[in-house]
């Protein structure tokens, strides 16, 4: 596997792939790679004949205060592990290669209304971060297909919706969220966990779980749903951001009686850790 760290030379190699015909699939990330991201490295090398993964941790998408400074970062693990999954090149380029006149100086890609709520209220700015990074990296590598996880479902809706409306030549493709077997998504954050909340952390997909089967199976309403997810969430040592059903197209708060098209997501920090996941209904 190569590993390039300049523009210059990651469009090279790709040309040199475009001359002989070949497609590419591309698999942006922040690094600290785990199996979750692995499964994205399998799809997107089951979709195209060559495949590019990215390791950049985007401060634009940070706030005050959240985990910029000490999220991991492990590059020489994540190229071992990429050059295990048959991944053929690696882009990891530094802040200036992505920000050339610096990121608080750099043009910004907002896409409205998927962005308003849930994370987006949570943490704002951060959806202009994703969209604008993704896109730039979109640009500079200009892939047939890009993969993008299940698990940051939201962050998904934003790409899939920036894509469409920038009219970007990108088919991107979902793939489900890698879990532990007692139900944990995967995700670079869990190492944060001490063992006690390690062991508590299951508790978000059994309320997601709980959520599903209180909507289909029972019939309760929607918002008692939410309250009792919470609450639950609360007593098991959870501080939740939200416990939401919402329509899996857009996000947008569903009518009383829709029971398709679905999707709970939660959001909650246990110590200093702050999960995120979530459950489509279909």
């Amino acid at each position: 596997m190569q590993t390039v760290h300049d523009a210059a030379g990651l469009r090279a190699t790709i040309r040199g792939w475009r001359g002989q015909g070949q497609t590419v699939g591309f698999v942006p990330t922040m690094g600290n790679l785990h199996e979750g991201h692995h499964s994205l490295i399998k799809l997107a090398r089951a979709r195209a004949e060559r495949v590019v993964a990215s390791v950049f941790v985007n401060p634009t998408q940070f706030g005050p205060g959240e985990d910029f400074e000490r999220y991991p970062r492990t590059l020489a693990q994540d190229q071992a592990g990429l050059a295990e999954m048959d991944c053929d090149l690696l882009f990891a380029p530094d802040v200036a290669t992505i920000y050339p006149f610096g990121a608080a100086q750099s043009v910004s890609v907002h896409v409205p209304g998927v962005t308003d709520a849930l994370e987006g209220a949570h943490r704002p700015g951060h959806f202009d971060g994703v969209a604008t990074v993704v896109c730039k990296l979109f640009n500079l590598v200009q892939p047939d297909v890009a993969v993008f996880g299940q698990k940051d479902f939201q962050q998904l809706k934003v790409i899939e919706r920036m894509v469409r409306d920038l009219a970007l030549p990108v088919k991107v493709l979902q793939a489900p969220t890698l879990r532990a077997t007692d139900g944990l998504a995967l995700s670079s954050r869990n190492q944060y966990l001490s063992e006690a909340e390690r062991a508590t952390a299951p508790q978000i997909h059994q309320t997601l779980l709980k959520m599903r089967e209180l909507l289909l199976e029972k019939g309760h309403a929607r918002r008692v749903i939410e309250q009792a997810a919470a609450s639950t969430l609360e007593r098991a040592g959870f501080q939740p951001d939200y416990t939401v059903i919402r329509r899996a197209e857009d996000l947008a708060e569903p009518a009383d009686d829709e029971r398709t098209g679905l999707v709970a997501l939660v959001a909650a920090r246990l110590g200093r850790t702050r999960l995120i996941d979530n459950l489509p209904f279909d």
